[in-house]
């Protein structure tokens, strides 16, 4: 008595709905990804905040005051105002012989939020990779 041995076939998996699902996904994200790549990068700070690491250059601090002037730590008169286009060829300049240099800014609570959109895409247009912001520790 000899027994044959049925082949049974193999299960075939559908791959059709697979295919249809990772198409939208791929028009949902070429949708989306333009839309999340404008604006400036940056690295915002945690609040309560911790102190940066200790680093081996001294950072450049990029401030705006209450008025909407910049001013830079770095360079003659301090103390004195910058125009856009001084603040752009200085850090261009510094960027060049210092590459990695920290970048912080500073701004006033009352300055208007697109000022400091503002410095902080004149910094990225002059090379800056990214900004540090610096804030207070809020008081207990």
């Amino acid at each position: 008595m000899r027994h044959r041995i049925r082949k049974k076939p193999i299960a075939e998996i559908n791959v059709v709905p697979y295919i249809d699902v990772m198409l939208v996904l791929l028009i949902i994200f070429m949708i989306t990804a333009p839309l999340l790549s404008q604006g400036v990068k940056v690295d915002l700070p945690q609040v309560p905040s911790e102190p940066m690491p200790p680093t081996d250059k001294e950072p450049v601090v990029v401030s705006v005051d209450a008025a909407g002037r910049f001013y830079v730590n770095y360079g003659d008169d301090q103390d004195k105002p910058v125009s856009p286009e001084i603040l752009a060829n200085r850090m261009s300049a510094l960027l060049k012989y210092q590459p990695k240099i920290p970048v912080f800014v500073k701004g006033d609570s009352g300055v208007p939020y697109g000022r400091v959109v503002q410095l902080m895409a004149l910094l990225q247009s002059a090379g800056v990779d990214g900004v540090g912001l610096v804030t207070e520790a809020p008081e207990q």
